[in-house]
């Protein structure tokens, strides 16, 4: 079954969609067609990202920086802005994501020996990643609203996370350093109407999954997640040999010679790395030998192979109630007794993982990785 989200393609125009929600946590009456038709239909200014002064960002609204011209919520891009989209994407209580990076003239990134291929970037390089919900699962590119914008800009080889919250009207995005909570519904692929309360991190908790030995990075732009081919317009063609052609990747070996991550919800792969898949990106981000929770000995990165270490009969270090009454991180061929399924399948503060980033259970995660747990001996 596939449950990631499909990719977006520019240019797709985002129709404003209001909702109001009674306390009783329904959906609420939908804006009508004459309500939403008042709504003022500005292009974005015509901005040269190249032109923009590094030193004033972050600017107050999402249009000052040039990204997208015509309507804003259209985010059709402009100047140099190449889209991507990792084999395998983040559960963000099930928000559509489009993603797109710009470099500098003249300036390119370089993959590093590492074994997942992360990449060196130049100064001034800006990382794009919109959130985004379509009114109706079954018709991704009818209505959608669009809920935020997250940049990463890197200045003096530093990286610094930036949130950007859309206004209920859809004409712009605001910078909000506290970040900000939304009421958001949609109709699912079953045609249930679902309503969550979705939260936009601040800026603090920015770092909490962006950091490698306490220094912020990014996470879905490595080699292993961009060596897959996706849409460019009206042609498929792998990401990194993309990248190269658009200038903004030097030195591309052969693509055997780079990971390439498989697609967690793809059902023809095998069932081990789908859930390796999943596991690296939902988690791994934390728990590797360089991320906040190395301590845990639980590392959880695509291409670790130690049982042990991916929590095969490994009892917690210090995980307190987070383990509820369970021993193992993984008891083989009993998902139901282990303490991975346990803390996906929760919402409860100090038990649910990931801590942030989701306010709901995916619950296709979950079962992919019970599968996974029960198929083993």
């Amino acid at each position: 079954m596939k449950f990631s989200q499909p990719y977006f393609p520019a240019g797709i125009f985002f129709i404003s969609l209001i909702l109001g929600f009674g306390c009783s946590g329904e959906k609420g009456q939908e804006k009508t067609v004459e309500e939403r038709a008042q709504i003022e239909y500005t292009d974005a200014p015509d901005i040269n990202i190249a032109s923009i002064d590094f030193n004033q960002i972050p600017f107050k609204t999402l249009s000052e920086y040039g990204f997208f011209k015509g309507q804003l919520r259209a985010l059709d891009p402009s100047g140099k802005l190449v889209n991507y989209e990792p084999s395998s994407s983040l559960f963000t209580d099930y928000a559509f994501k489009s993603r797109y990076i710009w470099m500098p003239e003249g300036t390119s990134a370089k993959i590093n020996q590492d074994v997942g291929g992360s990449f060196d970037f130049p100064d001034q390089t800006i990382i794009i990643k919109n959130f985004y919900y379509p009114v109706d699962f079954r018709n991704p590119e009818g209505e959608k609203r669009v809920i935020e914008t997250r940049l990463m800009v890197k200045r003096q080889g530093i990286w610094e996370a930036f949130p950007y919250i859309w206004k209920d009207d859809q004409t712009e995005a605001e910078y909000k350093v506290v970040g900000a909570e939304k009421e958001v519904s949609w109709t699912d692929q079953n045609g249930n109407e679902k309503v969550i309360n979705y939260i936009v991190p601040n800026k603090n908790q920015c770092k909490s999954c962006h950091n490698e030995n306490e220094v912020m990075v990014p996470i879905g732009v490595k080699a292993k997640y961009l060596n897959h081919s996706i849409q460019f317009g009206k042609e498929s063609k792998n990401q990194l040999v993309k990248w190269s052609e658009a200038g903004y990747l030097e030195n591309i070996q052969d693509l055997n010679h780079y990971t390439a991550m498989v697609d967690y919800s793809d059902g023809s792969q095998p069932l081990e790395l789908r859930a390796k898949a999943y596991l690296d990106i939902n988690c791994a981000h934390c728990h590797r030998a360089e991320g906040p929770a190395s301590t845990s000995g639980l590392f959880l990165d695509y291409e670790e192979t130690d049982p042990m270490k991916l929590g095969v009969f490994k009892t917690p270090v210090a995980a307190g109630f987070g383990a509820g009454s369970f021993k193992y991180a993984i008891y083989p061929g009993k998902a139901d007794e282990s303490i991975m399924t346990f803390r996906m399948s929760t919402n409860k503060v100090g038990a649910a993982m990931p801590e942030i980033g989701r306010v709901s259970v995916h619950k296709e995660g979950v079962e992919l990785i019970r599968e996974w747990i029960n198929g083993m001996k």
